[in-house]
């Protein structure tokens, strides 16, 4: 049931575990001084005891218009049973990723809960609760607060970085150097994507550069060379193919080749020929790649 609460009244702990939007922010900040709040906000508990799950950012907005009453509506007595009705409620909108995982931890450390429940309750594959659970485990504190407060977008980190920390687990320091160093610059995703590319794949002197914050040098370096290869004969053309699908194959193949689902003897037997070819030409393709990548430098 709708009704007017106090924003006083209400208890902020779980703040920390909706992601910041600055810009969202600022133009919910516009319409609720125009408009008021219109959406009620959510949370668990009735009378004194209300524990916020969202609407922090009408909240925040609230205080900043000195707006003292604000809509609310509760999902529950119970802090899990209220958590669990917000997930259910957002699916496919509202929640991000990140903080469904972090609500899926607390669930499962905190309240109790074992995965297949938390599955169950939510209409959910184990495997969909076991990657959120996963999914801050593997995230260092700072990579996870630099998240959390919106200052680098959670799809670079996803769908960018995951898969360069996955192929190897030492690259994981390197990957919060790179946060850091890349976080608030208000980059798009494709050029942090750019950015991500030099950083982990590049020369040393791209990732010195980008860790001591210069992104527009780099970012410069990187789009001086050309998309297209209209300058190069066929044969050049072809090699440059041959290098940027083999780059992919080997990002594709280290992210795989730890897979628990790899173990029936018929792959065992074919891999093990396979990989023993790949690894006796391991030597005198570096010495190759070396050689090319020497050559190929600016004069």
């Amino acid at each position: 049931m709708r009704e007017m609460v106090e924003l006083s009244s209400l208890d902020l702990r779980y703040e920390g575990h909706r992601l910041r939007d600055d810009a969202r922010e600022a133009r919910l900040l516009a319409s609720i001084a125009e408009r008021g709040i219109e959406e009620p906000l959510q949370g668990v508990g009735m009378s004194v005891a209300r524990v916020l799950l969202d609407g922090f950012k009408r909240c925040r907005a609230a205080k900043k218009l000195g707006i003292d009453c604000v809509p609310y509506v509760s999902l529950g007595e119970e802090e899990a049973a209220g958590i669990l009705n917000l997930m259910r409620a957002s699916t496919g909108k509202g929640l991000n990723i990140l903080e469904q995982a972090r609500f899926v931890v607390d669930l499962v450390s905190i309240h109790g809960m074992n995965m297949a429940e938390v599955a169950q309750t939510l209409s959910r594959s184990k495997g969909w609760v076991s990657m959120r659970r996963r999914l801050l485990d593997e995230m260092s504190p700072i990579i996870r607060e630099i998240l959390f407060r919106g200052a680098f977008p959670v799809y670079s980190y996803m769908y960018t970085l995951r898969p360069f920390m996955r192929m190897n687990a030492g690259r994981r320091q390197g990957t919060e150097r790179f946060v850091q160093a890349v976080a608030g610059q208000r980059l798009s995703v494709r050029d942090i994507e750019l950015l991500a590319q030099a950083y982990f794949c590049g020369p040393d002197s791209l990732r010195k550069a980008i860790e001591e914050g210069k992104l527009g040098w780099s970012l410069d370096q990187l789009k001086q060379v050309p998309e297209d290869r209209e300058g190069c004969n066929e044969f050049e053309r072809g090699l440059l193919r041959d290098l940027e699908l083999l780059r992919k194959s080997m990002q594709r193949v280290m992210v795989r080749c730890h897979n628990p689902r790899l173990g029936s003897p018929a792959f065992l037997a074919q891999a093990n020929l396979l990989s023993g070819g790949l690894v006796s030409t391991l030597a005198p393709f570096c010495e190759k790649m070396k050689e090319l990548h020497d050559r190929s430098r600016p004069a």
